[in-house]
């Protein structure tokens, strides 16, 4: 079962996602207002033992997804992550030594099923279909062998940029990656207790249908476990904080000419054993 954060008539609930509808657990929790909430006190399995035998609460077109950690810590996100995405730039620089990261904010996702916003200062939306993990456990300095057991579980995330503002400036891309609700993330969280579940597995973008991004996690530049171990060194991860671990080759910004997202397109993100996350485009 997959858990998820939802929307109903105005009220914020989170329970698990079952038919294309939604069980609210919510209601049982009440000293566990979010799904951040239920991961730092490790109480994944006990929700999901609740859902057990329970009957849809919410049907079908009845909510909305949220992000499924609507209040994260942190968003950090791994850029350049694939050796076709720095090919990409054409620099004739080999891998650097060390990841590239910038932060992102949760009001610049969007969850399952609603549209990704394209601003008015801007036609340049672009999507990056990628793989985030959900830290469970406080740590810092992690060991790299030790890295994994620091998930909580995996989501997709469309890191939909604003290309031309993320070289507004020299050294960052901040502000093409955080206009409000440009991204999206979700369907919900899948718990992670294995790690197969994200050494060797197929990550894909489809925009209307037609196949863009098409990689495997094992061809990471930084692997998963290596993030973790990094990030750690300069910054605590605490449970509900998201790692988004990079994108394959194939944005609409790097074909020539460029292709950008319009209303009316439909972004599909799909990764083994996660699920698909799904989002159309509409004009702000």
């Amino acid at each position: 079962m997959t858990l998820i954060s939802f929307t109903a008539d105005g009220r914020p609930f989170w329970g698990v996602a079952r038919d294309g509808g939604a069980i609210a657990l919510s209601p049982d929790f009440p000293h566990w207002p979010g799904l951040r909430e239920v991961i730092a006190a490790g109480a994944m399995d006990e929700v999901l033992a609740a859902a057990e035998g329970r009957a849809i609460t919410h049907a079908p077109g009845c909510f909305t997804h949220d992000i499924p950690i609507r209040d994260p810590e942190k968003i950090i996100c791994v850029g350049v992550n694939f050796p076709d995405r720095n090919a990409e730039y054409r620099d004739g620089q080999e891998a650097p030594p060390n990841m590239s990261l910038f932060i992102r904010f949760p009001r610049s996702f969007t969850g399952h099923g609603a549209p990704l916003i394209r601003p008015p200062e801007s036609p340049q939306l672009d999507y990056e279909g990628e793989i985030a993990i959900v830290i469970g456990k406080t740590g810092r300095r992690i060991p790299e062998e030790a890295a994994l057991s620091h998930i909580a579980a995996l989501t997709l995330c469309n890191e939909g940029t604003i290309r031309d503002w993320v070289r507004h400036a020299k050294f960052n891309v901040t502000q093409g990656k955080n206009w409000d609700r440009s991204g999206a993330m979700g369907p919900g969280l899948v718990p992670f207790r294995d790690p197969s579940q994200i050494l060797d597995i197929a990550l894909t973008t489809r925009v209307n249908g037609d196949l863009r991004q098409s990689d495997r996690t094992s061809r990471m530049l930084f692997p998963v476990a290596r993030q973790i171990a990094y990030v750690s060194t300069f910054t605590t991860l605490v449970p509900g904080d998201i790692i988004v671990t990079g994108t394959p080759t194939g944005a609409g910004a790097r074909f020539d000419p460029p292709v950008w997202l319009r209303p009316g397109d439909v972004i599909e993100v799909e990764a083994e054993g996660i699920g698909c996350l799904r989002n159309g485009v509409a004009d702000e």
